[in-house]
């Protein structure tokens, strides 16, 4: 199936379904606290997992207690696709799992 770039309204319908996520310019994003640095990079590693399972990278920061995500589909030239989507949607599933909020 060919990968396009959602339009904005649909970005922000999606939005709607993902408290916590937001759209910045091109790309959806969170950051995600964790009440100590080894959930956090518990985390990072599942995540990391879970973009290997999607063939779909994002750019993904760990800090102290924080997790951070900046997601966008290369292959459209860095727009937001459904791909997007798909892999904040599982993050938001695995994160109370480590704690995060």
């Amino acid at each position: 199936m060919p990968v396009a770039p959602l339009s904005q309204k649909e970005t922000e319908d999606r939005l709607a379904e993902l408290p916590g996520w937001s759209a910045d310019a091109d790309r959806l994003t969170r950051t995600y606290r964790l009440g100590t640095h080894f959930a956090a990079t518990a985390m990072v590693v599942h995540i990391a997992q879970v973009q290997e399972e999607l063939d779909h990278h994002s750019d993904l920061t760990l800090g102290y207690n924080t997790v951070s995500l900046a997601v966008n589909t290369h292959s459209v030239g860095g727009a937001i696709t459904h791909l997007d989507f798909q892999l904040a949607r599982r993050v938001e599933d695995l994160a109370p799992g480590h704690g995060a909020a």
